[in-house]
């Protein structure tokens, strides 16, 4: 073998390496940022949160809560609201769940919680599995500064 071959193949494994270590398929690293419930009312409310990913993608599959058994996820597009079965959380990006946007809908509280209280959700995630999250109840008008 001559050298050039040797240091042609070496470039290749390098490159080979370091596109895996980029590949979406290393394991997603989640961190749940800014969560925020504003108080409910009715017997409905509205949950938001970041999820950034600084690992490989996964999917948000569901959330649960004591507070209901109809806990949801909805996106919003032209202004209008519906329910989807999950978010993407991209490669080294973050999924929003904000205001105006997509969110965490809970339908039919079991109690209404008030500002100062605290709302346990477990986030689903179809490759990082459930990560408990407490949500800090807020005034109903709350809105985060970005």
């Amino acid at each position: 073998m001559n050298r050039r071959t040797t240091l042609l193949g070496a470039v290749a494994l390098t490159t080979a390496l370091g596109l895996t270590g980029c590949s979406s398929d290393s394991a997603p690293e989640l961190k749940v940022t800014g969560a925020f419930m504003p108080q409910p009312v009715s017997d409905m409310a509205a949950g938001f949160l970041v999820v950034e990913n600084t690992g490989g993608a996964d999917r948000l599959t569901s959330v649960t809560s004591a507070l209901s058994d109809h806990v949801t996820i909805h996106e919003t597009k032209n202004q209008a609201m519906r329910m989807v079965t999950s978010f993407e959380v991209p490669a080294g990006g973050e999924l929003d769940l904000e205001r105006g946007g997509n969110h965490i809908m809970f339908t039919d509280l079991k109690k209404r919680p008030r500002p100062g209280d605290t709302v346990t959700v477990k986030l689903h995630f179809e490759k990082a599995g459930a990560i408990s999250v407490d949500v800090p109840v807020k005034e109903s008008t709350y809105n985060p500064k970005k």
